[in-house]
């Protein structure tokens, strides 16, 4: 072995386990391996996990707050119009020295795999140009996953289809769209259609921007789902965000969801965005705003959480912390139960990793030894205490790495160094 983690915890529950690994692979998992490492790392306890996936990130934008101004109605057409504003200013050698600068702070965050959306309305196409340089930078310690993304509207905008095409010429990965911001909904629908059909035809992953809004009646998930049903895309599909779904009315939902589950189409939420953009036209109650997760869940619908967005137009804060992420899912979808916290941990990993078909993620012997190892004994205990990361691996080795979270107290009769960790040990 290459090296040996000693005495760690697993996110299925399973305790003091050794986890080896040779030539960037995982090599055995099993308690009290023999020795014979070239180097070995006691976590004493400590959980270790694949690392977390961004299913839903926006680079291009990323770190751009307060260019032009700030967002005053902190809504999401105005973050769109700010956006539009700043396009002609941008310039490739300023987003790509962004984006380098977040995926510098995503590593650090344990956060290995991102899925980018990347505006393709801008005839330019500078930022596309400048996210693939960056994915080819990144790609020894970062996989970079990038969407074609008509922010304007892949009808509404004149040049939106034939940019699309180009992007994806280029290398761009992904097709995506915005139909609940073309001009009607059946322009909406035939921009899924015609989405669907390119997707299809070269044999990509679709991710649309869909139904991103309060309107009950913003359905075009339903012909996302139609369509993926109908073209065979079954697994290759995501509906992102899908707020207006938090609206709708439960019989609706009733044939929804099941035709989402037959198509093989995955959700992306995005609780920190959904919360804060939502229910702006609301007085009280206020929605929430964020889809249906464990409604989702719970029909077999693969479910992710997503950062959607920092210091952007949109969204004021954010630090590439999934856990950050995980947190506000629970609050704002109620998964409250153990069961359902762990599904949150999988929404910022396992669930993540298979909407973006990573190849060899995971903790079983094979795949490749990707690894985050947190300053937590569980899920539940990562998730409350937005656990520090400890050590972070890329193929076996450390590429980052952090001390543990303490304070020193000057309290007389108390301890004098004290841990964020409440008790040892998981919660049953």
């Amino acid at each position: 072995m290459d090296l040996i983690l000693r005495h760690a915890n697993l996110p299925d529950g399973r305790r003091d386990h050794d986890i080896g690994i040779a030539a960037g692979r995982i090599q055995a998992v099993a308690p009290a391996l023999p020795a014979g490492a070239a180097q070995e790392i006691d976590v004493r306890g400590r959980l270790v996990s694949p690392p977390f996936v961004d299913a839903h990130f926006h680079l291009d934008s990323a770190l751009t707050l307060g260019q032009p101004r700030l967002n005053r109605s902190g809504t999401l057409l105005e973050g769109i119009a700010l956006w539009g504003e700043l396009k002609p200013e941008l310039t490739q050698a300023a987003i790509r020295e962004r984006a380098l600068a977040y995926c510098d702070l995503a590593v650090a965050q344990g956060l290995l795999a991102i899925r980018s959306h990347v505006d393709v309305c801008d005839d330019r196409l500078l930022a596309v140009d400048a996210l693939l340089e960056v994915k080819r930078d990144v790609a020894p310690y970062l996989d970079l996953q990038l969407v074609a993304f008509p922010q304007d509207g892949l009808l509404r905008s004149a040049t939106a289809q034939r940019n699309l095409v180009r992007a994806l010429d280029r290398g761009v990965d992904v097709v995506g769209g915005i139909p609940h911001f073309e001009r009607t909904m059946a322009d909406g629908a035939e921009s899924v259609r015609i989405l669907c059909e390119l997707a299809a035809e070269r044999g990509l992953l679709v991710d649309m921007h869909c139904d991103e809004s309060d309107d009950p009646h913003s359905r075009h998930v339903e012909s996302l789902a139609a369509q993926a049903h109908r073209l065979g895309l079954h697994g290759r599909v995501t509906g992102s965000h899908l707020t207006s779904m938090h609206s709708m009315d439960n019989y609706y939902v009733s044939k929804l969801i099941p035709l989402m589950a037959e198509s093989g189409v995955a959700a992306v939420a995005n609780p920190l965005i959904n919360i804060t953009l939502q229910g702006r036209h609301d007085s009280y109650p206020k929605r929430r705003g964020m889809t249906r997760v464990p409604e989702l869940l719970a029909a077999g619908v693969n479910v992710a959480f997503g950062q959607d967005c920092v210091m952007d137009p949109w969204y004021s804060f954010g630090s590439a912390d999934l856990l950050e992420v995980a947190h506000m899912g629970v609050h704002v979808a109620q998964m409250t139960s153990q069961d359902a916290i762990r599904q949150a941990f999988d929404a910022v990993t396992v669930n993540a990793a298979r909407i973006l078909h990573l190849d060899g993620y995971g903790l079983d012997v094979g795949c490749r030894a990707d690894l985050v190892v947190l300053q937590a004994a569980d899920p539940f205990e990562a998730i409350r205490l937005k656990a520090a990361r400890l050590f972070v691996l890329r193929g076996g080795k450390v590429i980052a790495h952090s001390e543990p979270r303490n304070s020193v107290l000057a309290l007389a009769g108390r301890p004098q160094r004290i841990g964020p960790e409440f008790a040892p040990g998981s919660i049953a």
